[in-house]
């Protein structure tokens, strides 16, 4: 054990090193049947004589807050409660707008139907096959240098895989030099704040829209003003005029669902070069289409540079694979290579080197195409049972990409208390109205099957009817 003792001065040594030792074991730091070094190791370590640390081990000893064993060692007999944390009484206090942020989404453990959005289904990933490329990767001859840290902007070899795979799969214009590997979509819109927006700039968003994205920039100090959608998507004619930045998912529009049309992006795009404003896309789930013809990008639209394009592996793969990527056009390459350096430096070097692999290797389209199967499987069975057992109470929004459906209910109704009551039922999914912005909450439920089993499905909704209600 590496444990701390400091000496000062050369008077009571033996006490020194007893109260510290005695004050570890009642914090908790020392935990019962924890060893301690040896009184010659310790005493080397401090320099002074091996009798000083002795004295206090028998003190503590005597107190029965250590137990000695011949041949074995020296041990922890009796720990406290509880670990001492930092100071109580501190002078700091976090801004205030940290006192307005929560977590989102809150923990629902125990469920026996998952409907919550955003989830993949880990038990699709193909484990084996990235353990056999990761454990390559930790090898210390996998990398050119084992000991240098890694390129703020990504590994070479990922950055190129991700330009070719989101090239082909997404439609994106990016060359391996436009990507910058990140921590997922919200690091990627945490670098775009750093480098082009200023505390009090006005952000539009999406009402309804993703709650972390919006926290992130009240957090930063921005202004964010919700801006409504309807059947084409965002509603360029409602957004503000001081507007230095959007936030659009044109794809898959979050949570409603439906892509924005052709002439609303065309429109956005305009209206983003009139008034020289950033426009930050987030394509969290494109990847998986069940029908109709594939969404261009807006970024593949854009004819000026002003589309930020941002996507995230923790959809297709597991979200504790915090891999994303944001696609930037040169004059900007730079700054957010030094906006990753000085926010976290880099990625961790195994994982991306694994996923660079795993792209080469044509495992994440192989993985792709499986999971698309099945997830088009639920997705036509939520949607089918939710026009057959809730016709009347729920009205599907028409959307075939993603993990997710979302229906309305009628004006007036409680979703809130409805998602309550489902959860002690089992059911978890999530209200619409948690997703509004700054507008008017329409209620609604949002159903995600990335998480749910195919047959796992109908005998959730059942249960979710004893709610809600549905057919006579």
């Amino acid at each position: 054990m590496d444990l701390h003792v400091s000496l000062v001065g050369r008077r009571d040594l033996a006490g020194q090193i007893y109260r510290q030792l005695r004050a570890a074991i009642l914090d908790g730091r020392l935990r019962a049947g924890e060893a301690l070094p040896p009184t010659r190791e310790l005493a080397r370590r401090l320099e002074i004589s091996r009798n000083t640390v002795g004295v206090a081990y028998d003190r503590l000893a005597a107190e029965g807050f250590l137990t000695s064993r011949v041949g074995a060692g020296t041990f922890v007999q009796e720990a406290g409660p509880a670990r001492r944390g930092a100071p109580s009484a501190s002078p700091l206090r976090p801004r205030p707008v940290w006192a307005e942020i929560s977590a989102w989404p809150a923990p629902m453990p125990g469920l026996t139907w998952d409907f919550r959005a955003g989830l993949p289904d880990v038990r699709l990933f193909p484990y084996e096959s990235w353990r056999r490329i990761m454990a390559g990767r930790l090898r210390p001859s996998a990398l050119a240098d084992p000991a240098a840290a890694g390129d703020p902007a990504g590994l070479p070899e990922l950055r190129a895989a991700v330009a070719r795979h989101a090239g082909v799969s997404r439609s994106v214009r990016a060359a391996p030099d436009d990507i910058v590997i990140t921590a997922g979509i919200q690091q990627a819109l945490d670098l775009i704040v750093r480098v082009l927006l200023e505390p009090g700039d006005v952000v539009a968003v999406e009402d309804p829209g993703y709650p972390p994205a919006h926290l992130l920039l009240r957090a930063s100090g921005l202004r964010v003003r919700g801006v409504p959608v309807d059947g084409e998507g965002l509603r360029v004619d409602a957004l503000p005029e001081d507007a230095r930045a959007v936030y659009v998912t044109p794809s898959h529009q979050f949570p409603l669902g439906m892509p924005m049309s052709l002439p609303r992006r065309r429109a956005l795009l305009d209206w983003a070069r009139r008034r020289d404003v950033v426009i930050v896309e987030d394509d969290y789930d494109t990847e998986y289409r069940y029908g109709g013809r594939p969404i261009e990008p807006l970024q593949s639209l854009d004819e000026d540079g002003r589309v930020l394009y941002t996507g995230t592996f923790s959809k297709t793969m597991r979200p504790v694979l915090r891999l994303g990527f944001l696609v930037a056009p040169p004059a900007l390459h730079r700054a957010f290579r030094m906006a990753r350096y000085v926010s976290s430096w880099h990625a961790d070097v195994p994982a991306q080197a694994a996923l660079a692999r795993f792209i080469d290797e044509g495992l994440l389209v192989r993985h792709l195409r499986r999971s698309r199967r099945e997830y088009q499987a639920r997705h036509e069975r939520v949607a089918e049972l939710l026009a057959d057992r809730f016709a009347g109470r729920l009205a599907v929004v028409p959307s075939a990409v993603g993990l997710h459906l979302s229906a309305l209910l009628p004006a007036g109704t409680d979703d809130a208390a409805l998602v309550r009551r489902a959860r002690e039922e089992g059911v978890g999914l999530f209200a619409l109205s948690e997703f509004a912005v700054t507008g008017p909450r329409a209620p609604g439920l949002v159903f995600g099957y990335g998480a749910v089993r195919r047959e796992e499905i109908e005998p959730g909704l059942r249960r979710l009817e004893r709610v809600i209600g549905g057919r006579a």
